[in-house]
């Protein structure tokens, strides 16, 4: 094994996948969000459904679970939700506290995404902010509707 790099020597942390995410993506604070919004910006909430029965949600926002995220927003993927628009859209990211959408996000930017990015601090900085909030609607998926295909919430 004598001058072999082993596993961990290449090995990053989160810490450091998270500053390479951040450093790539568009952070916007909760205020700074709810004007690019107003501007024609798509606010995807990927929170849990019970995250957001809990806390509510953003007015406008989409919700597609961060565990399908890739799946419905693959520009040529046979799974995408038809309420994203092009790579061209702005497209904002909401977790709960501003630490998955980062990497979220990034991941778009992967996919071909030319403006994505996120909330700093999520949905809780977002609620602090005093920006709108409404209890999450008691819409269920309809039979065979798959996560993240429903329309984005009213405004």
């Amino acid at each position: 094994m004598s001058g072999t790099p082993g596993p961990s020597s290449s090995r990053r942390t989160l810490r450091d996948l998270l500053a390479e995410a951040e450093a790539r993506i568009e952070r916007l604070a909760p205020d700074e969000a709810a004007v690019a919004l107003s501007e024609g910006a798509l606010l995807v909430d990927i929170r849990s459904a019970e995250a957001r029965e809990q806390d509510g949600i953003v007015p406008g926002s989409l919700h597609v679970p961060r565990t399908v995220l890739e799946w419905r927003l693959d520009p040529g993927g046979a799974w995408r939700t038809p309420y994203v628009g092009g790579l061209e859209e702005r497209v904002i990211l909401i977790c709960d506290h501003g630490c998955s959408s980062v990497l979220a996000a990034a991941t778009l930017l992967d996919l071909g995404y030319v403006r994505a990015g996120d909330v700093v601090g999520g949905f809780a900085a977002w609620r602090e902010a005093g920006l709108p909030v409404r209890p999450a609607p008691r819409h269920g998926r309809a039979p065979g509707e798959l996560p993240g295909m429903h329309p984005p919430e009213p405004a």
